[in-house]
């Protein structure tokens, strides 16, 4: 007599396995989305802080990214920055949320609002962040809500 497993158990274990997949999945996406974010929460302070050397040196905060010397480290997710000319006023990310995306970015002598922008779970949705002068960030539309 043979031992072995017949063909309803091997179907039964794929199914079981299937139903496992299926149900982590939306976790895991969540959990990707999650840490894309991050990359916008340390970007947004590097600008902050950005911002406030080029007020000690020059007594306003500028709009001009290359001005304020701010330029992003290896490959970047979300588009970052004010309204204008990209390379000068934003940077376009991997994810490619337009600059319309940025149009509450501003800087002025009494503050300044730098924007992030990007689709991080690819449902259409942009996921918009923003820092101010107090570096408090904002969450202005949020894409990890279903």
């Amino acid at each position: 007599m043979k031992k072995g497993f017949t063909l309803i158990e091997l179907m039964i274990v794929v199914a079981i396995i299937a139903f496992l997949a299926m149900v982590s999945i939306p976790s895991f996406k969540k959990f990707l989305s999650k840490a894309k974010r991050t990359e916008a929460h340390m970007n947004l302070h590097a600008l902050a802080t950005a911002e406030k050397i080029y007020l000690a040196d020059h007594g306003t905060y500028s709009n001009d990214l290359q001005a304020i010397g701010w330029e992003p480290e290896g490959e970047i997710l979300y588009t970052y920055g004010f309204p204008g000319t990209e390379g000068k006023n934003y940077v376009m990310g991997k994810l490619g949320a337009p600059a319309s995306h940025l149009s509450a970015g501003k800087a002025n002598n009494t503050g300044f609002v730098v924007i992030a922008a990007g689709d991080i779970d690819g449902d259409g949705k942009v996921d918009i962040l923003s820092i101010d002068q107090n570096k408090k960030i904002t969450v202005l539309q949020d894409d990890l809500v279903n």
